[in-house]
């Protein structure tokens, strides 16, 4: 096992963006990560990440959760990217609650507007990526779930959006990521360490606007 997420302090930019009659609190890290890739594919989405960004994914996933009025972004089109690599274009990540109702078009005016932020620290609770029991993902087979995480790409950013319970439904994985990956490679370099996070209504129930896809997340490094 490997450093719990739980209380582990994340130092952040946070910026109030006035656009459109509306306020906008977005947090972004105070240093970008240094090494990740986030891609689109044919499937979705595939994420390269790090024991260091693994651990700030799994502090935005928690903050996205817990702060219906927050936008979360990880700006990581510039992070040093895994090698030998031929996935698709490189993208940033924004993770955002539902409540908020923010069109996904709107993000390139907003991130236009950041500024240089105000220095914050985040801490949150072991308990903000919580264990849910198996009948609790049975729920999303049915046709009436609606706590499935939405996506959209727009601006060169695959912004997610969900409710409270569609991010804590996928906790326990990434979570995984940051406390169980790093030590799992370390004893076995070869193994295969991932997250794999649907996004969109199940297959069962297609949404034509928005079809099922999946983030891959892999440890990589």
């Amino acid at each position: 096992m490997g450093r719990r997420v739980g209380g582990q302090k994340w130092p952040v930019l946070v910026s109030a963006v006035q656009f459109g009659g509306h306020q906008y609190r977005v947090v972004r890290p105070a240093r970008a990560p240094r090494f990740a890739g986030l891609y689109e594919g044919r499937l979705g989405a595939q994420f390269c990440l790090d024991k260091e960004t693994a651990m700030m994914f799994a502090q935005a996933w928690g903050l996205a959760a817990r702060s219906p009025r927050t936008i979360v972004y990880l700006p990581l089109r510039r992070a040093e990217r895994p090698a030998h690599q031929s996935w698709g274009r490189p993208l940033d990540l924004v993770l955002l609650h539902h409540r908020l109702a923010f069109p996904p078009s709107r993000w390139k005016q907003v991130r236009d507007r950041l500024g240089i932020g105000s220095l914050h620290t985040v801490v949150l609770p072991g308990d903000a990526w919580p264990s849910r029991p198996v009948a609790d993902h049975r729920r999303s087979w049915y046709r009436e779930f609606r706590d499935h995480i939405r996506w959209d790409i727009a601006a060169d950013t695959l912004v997610l959006t969900g409710s409270r319970e569609a991010f804590e439904l996928e906790a326990d994985q990434v979570r995984g990521l940051a406390e169980q990956c790093p030590a799992h490679r370390a004893r076995t370099p070869e193994a295969h360490c991932c997250a794999e996070i649907g996004m969109g209504r199940t297959r069962r129930y297609p949404d034509r606007r928005r079809p099922y896809a999946e983030l891959h997340v892999e440890y990589t490094r």
